[in-house]
């Protein structure tokens, strides 16, 4: 009776030590995916561009729409992004070194320090699992592309991209209506007030969102900006794109006003590989800027079809481009200094992210 006794002490101790190590494990467990997380992203791009039909040194030409537009091997921008993620509240520094970063954040040009790094920098609270807070500079929620050249396809940019806001300072609320529906709602400095605001005023953001469809408004200081972004799945490797968006700027301050439509068809050949074409048209009135018009009234327009192509090896990506601009205007000039209202060029890109 007592080595039986024995045996099931034994075994009772045994079970008692295996329940005590399961549940020690799935409170560690549980720790630690609860724990804070912190995390270390970011790109490096550099790129080479020439002129196909105009001049490729000191009066070389390029494209009105921002980046890539430098001639020669060129350097795009070094971004380094840190996040911290906590159950509920967390934080996004986003720095950028570089020509492309200079240009995405000459905001606050009036106000800032020279040699501003600061691409994003904001803190977030998850109120809930359908409500999240925003404060600080975000990125525009308005338009198809983006600053970094990772999340693009095409390499150069867009006229509505390049024309539309590229950050803002501000407040935001998201909410997830349902597994389709959101809404965003946001208080900001006005456009390009990205440090502080020495106005007192104030512009307003709004975003609906439905099954990766947006419909977006900014309202800022007598100016108005209304933007459709989306896309579709066609096939499992075939993808269309759209954006279109129209401005209407202060007549108080002269301001005019842009429209344009932008196409996005891209096809995954391979799994190493995809093409893809951006056509874009866009219009100005009573505006001086993208397309550069040289009439007295302002009013210019220009069709763009760019054509790229995006090899991937690891976590690099190449991409050759074709891209030809066709404007109303003669704002170009040939190899013999004639303004022509054309023009032809080729970019070769690298994009390294990590």
């Amino acid at each position: 009776m007592k080595a039986i006794t024995n045996t099931k002490y034994v075994k009772n101790l045994f079970f008692l030590a295996i329940l005590l190590f399961s549940a020690t494990a799935v409170v560690a467990q549980e720790e630690e995916e609860s724990k804070p997380k912190f995390s270390f992203s970011g790109s490096v791009d550099a790129y080479y561009r020439a002129n196909l039909n105009a001049p490729n040194g000191e009066d070389a030409q390029a494209p009105g729409s921002s980046f890539a537009n430098l001639p020669g091997f060129a350097l795009g921008m070094a971004n380094v992004i840190g996040a911290y993620e906590g159950e509920k509240v967390g934080f996004v520094a986003d720095l950028v070194f570089g020509p492309r970063g200079t240009d995405a954040i000459f905001a606050s040009p009036m106000y800032s320090a020279t040699g501003n790094i600061v691409n994003q920098l904001y803190a977030y609270w998850n109120v809930s699992d359908a409500v999240t807070l925003t404060f600080g500079n975000f990125n525009t929620f308005l338009g198809y592309e983006v600053i970094s050249p990772v999340a693009n396809f095409n390499y150069s940019t867009s006229y509505l991209f390049s024309y539309g806001p590229f950050s803002h300072t501000g407040l935001k609320a998201d909410f997830a209506l349902s597994d389709d529906f959101s809404l965003m709602l946001a208080v900001m400095n006005p456009t390009d007030l990205t440090e502080f605001n020495p106005t007192g005023q104030y512009a307003w953001g709004a975003q609906l969102g439905y099954s990766g469809q947006y419909l977006n408004l900014l309202i800022d200081n007598g100016s108005y900006e209304v933007d459709f972004t989306g896309g579709f799945d066609l096939s499992d490797t075939f993808f269309l794109g759209l954006n279109a968006a129209y401005f209407d700027g202060d007549e108080d301050d002269g301001v005019g006003s842009f429209a344009g439509l932008a196409v996005y068809p891209q096809l995954a050949t391979s799994d190493n590989f995809s093409i893809g074409l951006r056509g874009e048209y866009f219009a100005e009135t009573d505006f001086f800027g993208a397309v550069g018009g040289s009439d007295a009234d302002g009013d210019a327009s220009v069709f763009a079809v760019t054509l790229t192509g995006s090899a991937t090896i690891g976590d690099l990506i190449i991409k050759p481009e074709l891209r030809l601009d066709s404007a109303s205007e003669e704002v170009f000039i040939d190899n013999d200094g004639n303004p022509i209202g054309g023009l032809s060029s080729f970019v070769l890109a690298a994009v390294y992210s990590f």
